[in-house]
């Protein structure tokens, strides 16, 4: 068999693209992962950029390895197959030229001579184990063989392989084609050894070569499988290390983050200052705490420089100080401008280091001492007051530290002892002192029954006749503050008091008397007590009597005066024919007008009624308010045009309200109507209403008879009415503007009247949303 050569193009080229993307994917895992804080935003698109296009580069390539491979077979395939061909065609050639050129004709040669021509020109190292040429008669009978094909001896070629008619038809314009001979694949070449009709026929099996294409398959599919676990180690290998820098850079950012947060709330700032090329470096803190836009960019130092207070040195100074080593510390205060013009102070605290390149650097922190600094003035303020007040107080002070040094003073402690001025020193010790004071005559400890050992309080009377009364007090530094209070006139009152007390025991008896008199006073004051709590009992239940006969009253009533009201309709709607005289007409709608009044009078009685009895019940719903007003508006129309009255409505758009609509619609008709009946012909009636906190208000304002002002009080208590000329002429119970008041506070809102009486009257009503009072309720639970 033609040996075929391994390393083929294909190879080389599939060597070339592992080669190369090794060294991409070496390139991009050794690439370093920017960390936060010094990675701009174009580097961060471009590493998740990166992180998605790897794992379709590495897809890619192994699918462009796999195709490329895949090729290769192929093609080595072809080529090893053509070289079969090549070969059994040029065996088939040999064979015909040997048998050819014998001393005997071909078709008439015997089987042994046939052999020793084919062994002969076709040795054992020309012909391999796959390979065998067999001669053939002119009847297509094997008549001799090479020593493979020597067992295919006297078989016809039919039963070899059923091509041979193919063969012998187009005889060496076939070629070579592909059979099978004894149950395996093979070339075949069919050729003529001359005009006697015998053929030589050559084959080589393909067994040999379709196995070691499989090996390379084999073998290939394991590189390819290796090489993709190779890739997928390494690309395991870039994401994670990949992932551990996003989390080490988060980790940082988030470090970075807690610092600057804890700096800004601590009012620090951190600086880096390069002695070399004299820039500065401040961190985010630091520009907040001088309310500079914060920047990245190195900060100039001339502009720190300028920033400074004149009064507060400079940083050239400072700048010289270090660079010639005389100070490698810094601690220092001083103030540098706001961006908004005021000076803030900072305490910088700094240390020179040096790089590992040599070069000096100053790096530091910068306190906001502002606030401290005020804090500290405020101190030295309040000191000074308070030694004003103690210097301006008319009692003798002084304080001692916990040794009994002398700390502070006033000028009335030193007159009232008697003490020359190079004693009183601050830090001399309480003996030296004592010892030069003027004695008191008389000195007497007083006790004190809550006393817990932290103080003392001393009694002693001078030279000169005055007392003074010495508190003594521990401080919690274990130090002493003492004052002492001039009492004289004190115990000069005391004596007066004792004197004043001999009289008042003389007194003592006299009060008995008057003891025993109180309490008979006090008995007395009982027993009426009791009598008023009996008479309030008998009047709430003479009230409830009242009303619950009040409502069986007003129900007996409404059964005869629907007979009255209805009869009465069917005489004025002439329902039976005419009645006869035209003052009849009117007699009847008289009787029908005066018993719809009177039906409305027991309606409101029974109203009232219920809510007195707490029987109301109010059904809450959402409503949409406007349009309740306009139908209680539409109710009183007839009645506002027949007066020619102007009714103004403002209502705010989209008005709802959760409360009892049948409730809302008798406040708003009851305070309506009376808006009407007691409005001059062509007056003004005005109906506003709008969302007001939690609630909804409607005002109602007319320019009516209005109310005198004595009256007021009375409006809207039941069965209460404003006793005009006109009022009178105009009835009514008194019990529509108690109605609307008492459904109002039902839901938890207010009816007022503001009138004045000959200009007109204002009714305003604020009733709260229960939908607004739910949702604070829920809200407030939630935060509890």
């Amino acid at each position: 068999m033609v040996n075929v050569q391994r390393a083929t193009a294909a190879d080389d080229r599939l060597r070339l693209k592992l080669y190369g993307f090794a060294s991409l994917l070496k390139s991009v895992t050794q690439r370093k992962i920017p960390t936060a804080g010094t990675t701009s935003l174009a580097a961060t698109n471009t590493d998740a950029a990166l992180r998605q296009i790897i794992p379709v580069l590495v897809v890619a390539f192994l699918i462009v390895v796999a195709l490329a491979r895949g090729l290769g077979l192929v093609s080595e395939y072809g080529r090893m197959e053509s070289a079969i061909r090549h070969s059994t065609a040029m065996m088939a050639s040999t064979a015909a030229a040997a048998l050819s050129s014998g001393p005997t004709n071909p078709a008439s040669m015997d089987r042994k001579s046939a052999e020793a021509l084919i062994a002969r020109f076709l040795p054992a190292d020309l012909i391999d184990d796959e390979s065998f040429v067999l001669l053939l008669n002119p009847n297509g009978v094997v008549v001799a063989g090479s020593s493979r094909g020597a067992a295919f001896v006297g078989l016809h070629m039919m039963d070899l392989f059923p091509e041979v008619a193919t063969l012998r038809r187009f005889g060496d314009k076939t070629g070579a084609i592909e059979t099978n001979i004894d149950g395996s694949r093979h070339i075949a070449v069919l050729t003529p050894t001359g005009a006697d009709g015998a053929l030589v026929l050559a084959a080589h099996s393909l067994k040999s070569a379709a196995d070691y294409w499989q090996a390379e398959i084999a073998l290939n599919v394991t590189l390819f499988s290796a090489i993709s676990l190779i890739l997928m180690g390494v690309l395991y290998a870039y994401f994670s290390q990949a992932k551990r820098a996003r989390e080490t850079s988060d980790v940082f950012v988030e470090s970075n983050h807690r610092v600057e947060t804890a700096l800004s709330r601590g009012r620090c700032g951190l600086w880096d200052f390069d002695l070399a090329t004299r820039k500065l470096v401040w961190s985010q803190s630091m520009f907040e705490i001088l309310g500079q836009e914060p920047s990245s960019e190195p900060f100039a130092f001339t502009d720190a420089a300028k920033m400074m207070h004149p009064d507060d040195g400079n940083l050239y100074a400072l700048a010289r100080t270090i660079g010639r080593n005389a100070d490698r510390h810094i601690d220092q205060v001083f103030r540098m401008r706001h961006a908004n013009g005021h000076y803030v102070w900072l305490r910088a605290r700094a240390q020179v280091i040096r790089t590992h390149s040599g070069r000096p650097h100053v790096i530091g922190i910068a306190m906001d001492v502002t606030e401290q600094h005020r804090l500290a003035q405020r101190y030295a303020e309040a000191d000074q007051r308070l030694a004003d007040a103690i210097e301006s107080t008319s009692e003798a002070f002084v304080l001692w530290d916990k040794n009994d040094r002398l700390v502070m003073w006033n000028a009335h402690f030193q007159k009232v002892y008697g003490l020359p001025d190079n004693i009183l020193v601050p830090g001399v010790e309480r003996s030296k002192v004592d010892a030069a004071a003027a004695r008191p005559i008389i000195q007497r400890r007083i006790a004190d029954p809550n006393a817990t050992g932290s103080s003392r309080t001393t009694e002693l009377q001078l030279a000169d006749e005055r007392w003074l009364q010495i508190n003594e007090r521990r401080t919690r530094d274990g130090g002493l503050v003492s004052v002492g209070t001039d009492i004289t006139l004190l115990k000069r009152h005391q004596e007066r008091l004792r004197e004043q007390e001999r009289r008042l025991m003389a007194t003592i008896g006299d009060l008995s008397a008057s003891q025993k008199k109180l309490e008979r006073q006090k008995s007395e004051l009982s027993e009426a007590n009791e009598k008023y709590l009996a008479e309030k009992q008998r009047a709430e239940a003479a009230n409830k009597a009242k009303s619950e006969f009040l409502a069986n009253m007003s129900h007996e009533l409404r059964t005869p005066l629907n007979a009255i009201l209805g009869f009465s309709e069917i005489l004025c709607t002439n329902m039976f024919g005419p009645i006869g005289s035209p003052k009849y007409d009117e007699y009847a709608r008289d009787i029908h007008d005066s018993g719809r009044h009177l039906l409305n009078v027991i309606n409101d009685i029974l109203d009232m009624s219920k809510i007195e009895a707490g029987h109301m019940i109010l059904k809450c719903e959402t409503i949409d308010f406007a349009s309740l007003i306009d139908e209680t508006l539409r109710l009183t129309t007839i009645s506002a045009m027949g007066k020619n009255i102007t009714v103004e409505r403002r209502i705010a758009s989209g008005l709802t309200l959760t409360a009892d609509r049948r409730a809302m619609k008798q406040i708003m008709l009851n305070i309506l109507s009376n808006s009407v009946k007691f409005t001059n012909e062509g007056g003004n009636i005005s109906v506003r209403s709008y969302k007001v906190a939690g609630a909804v208000r409607l005002l109602i304002a007319d320019t009516g008879i209005g109310i005198p002002k004595k009256a007021i009080g009375k409006i809207g208590q039941p069965f209460e009415q404003v006793q005009s000329q006109y009022a009178k002429s105009k009835g009514g119970s008194g019990l529509g503007l108690a109605i609307s008041r008492s459904l109002t506070m039902l839901h938890g809102g207010t009816l007022t009247v503001r009138s004045r009486e000959g200009v007109g009257t204002v009714v305003v009503i604020t009733v709260p949303d229960a939908a607004d009072a739910k949702e604070k309720a829920t809200a407030t639970a939630r935060a509890s």
